[in-house]
């Protein structure tokens, strides 16, 4: 599968953005994170065109969880749209690339007096309240401070979306929100209208993630806007906003058919608006969305060199198993052993060869460090060019210094130019911030 400005170009090499693979990673050396920069604006695009087209009053906030960084922020602000942050280095890297302060979305189930302040002093748009405490303090915070905090309380709507279970955020036994069925969330709303420093805005929910259907958000758009109705029959608030999340999924296999962004637009919006005139609100709020997978995903891809094979017996039955082993793994991929997660490979100094043999793409980490399980790719040798497709989201925002290995370059490619958004670390980054107490120093 080729994705956005994929193409195999006439030396039979993998080319992405119009720059050779291969090149590219004799270039800048790897493992090496590849990011489409046209593929990610023509997302923005029609998610916002998806919508708006539909329902005008619609906001489109990228996930920054998926993958931020500071170019990643300016793409977002020059495509108009909003940006979803949680903490205090999230708001930090929006803060330095010049992003507007008052399009930010602030979320967390657990934010600090440090995050909430740094939140209000640097002009926050919405801070998301996950709970009363945080409400509290926030009043509080904003009440010494002289300002007024506008806010949207999150809540658990109590749908199961069946995706896997260490990615699931709206059922009622979730650690996110305030429940809508037990009555918690319609007290949040009671004690927001009471407090002098608190702007309650609006309703934010988001069920999970790499949703590969749309059922489970339609079904929380409902049940939000039914809230919506009775939040303005039992107060009189009518919301500002209602924000439903993200979670789109993308295709990372073959089998896998995720709704188009258009289709989940059409479903999302034509619901919103039923259920408007359903439960009678009278007025258009604004509708959010917040996107972080489906935008990204499939503009990232990872380049490895291939390093030593082996051909080991299969315990299980007869036969045997080719292992590859690869450069990176589990530091720039956490998600095949955190969740299960499933990619497909090419051999990109051969993509226009045929898949021919299986193989299992081992990392080299001190674990059963396996990035992809039994895959097909063409006849691979060690120094070949290796590319794991759809690795934009939760990749580098997941990476970790495991056996010390130093953390990626991501470069962004676009009309056959390469520019690094985010350097290598060097050895030295690794001991930058050791301390060895004088004790131990001979």
């Amino acid at each position: 599968m080729l994705f956005g400005t994929q193409t195999v170009n006439s030396k039979g090499h993998l080319e992405i953005g119009g720059c050779d693979a291969v090149e590219l990673g004799e270039r800048f050396g790897t493992p090496l994170y590849v990011v489409d920069e046209r593929l990610i604006r023509q997302n923005c695009r029609d998610y916002l065109n998806g919508f708006r087209a539909r329902y005008a009053r619609t906001d489109i906030a990228f996930a920054g969880k998926a993958f931020l960084t500071a170019a990643i922020c300016s793409i977002m602000e020059q495509e108009g749209l909003c940006l979803d942050v949680a903490s205090a280095g999230e708001i930090h890297t929006a803060f330095k690339a010049d992003f507007p302060m008052d399009r930010l979305y602030f979320h967390g189930n657990y934010k600090s007096d440090a995050e909430l302040r740094m939140a209000l002093d640097k002009g926050v748009g919405r801070i998301v309240v996950d709970n009363t405490r945080e409400m509290e303090l926030l009043n509080s915070l904003a009440v010494e401070t002289g300002r007024k905090a506008d806010i949207l309380l999150r809540l658990t709507p109590g749908i199961d979306p069946h995706t896997h279970r260490l990615i699931r955020t709206g059922q009622v036994d979730t650690k996110f929100g305030l429940n809508v069925k037990d009555g918690s969330a319609m007290s949040a709303v009671r004690r927001a209208l009471e407090l002098p420093g608190i702007g309650l805005r609006g309703i934010h929910c988001h069920i999970g993630s790499q949703l590969l259907d749309t059922q489970a958000h339609t079904a929380a758009v409902r049940i939000m806007v039914e809230f919506a109705g009775q939040v303005l029959d039992e107060t009189g608030l009518a919301v500002e906003e209602i924000n439903t999340g993200g979670g789109l999924g993308i295709r990372y296999v073959e089998g896998q058919q995720p709704p188009t962004i258009d289709q989940f637009a059409a479903d999302v919006t034509g619901t919103f608006i039923r259920s408007l005139e359903e439960f009678g609100l009278p007025h258009q709020p604004k509708l959010v969305q917040e996107p972080g997978r489906s935008i990204v995903g499939t503009a990232g891809t990872t380049l490895y060199t291939a390093g030593p094979i082996k051909r080991v017996p299969i315990t299980e039955e007869p036969g045997y198993r080719v292992y590859v082993a690869v450069d990176g793994g589990l530091s720039d991929n956490p998600r095949p052993l955190l969740y299960d997660a499933v990619y497909q490979a090419l051999v990109a100094s051969k993509a226009d060869r045929e898949p021919s043999q299986v193989v299992t793409i081992s990392g080299k980490h001190c674990e059963t460090d396996t990035l992809i399980q039994d895959t097909r790719i063409a006849e691979v040798e060690p120094g070949d060019i290796l590319a794991v497709q759809c690795t934009g989201a939760y990749n580098y925002s997941m990476a970790s210094n495991y056996n010390r290995l130093p953390r990626l370059a991501a470069v962004l490619v676009a009309d056959g130019k390469a520019d690094v958004i985010v350097e290598r670390e060097a050895l030295d980054d690794l001991v930058r911030h050791d301390v060895i107490p004088e004790r131990l120093r001979r």
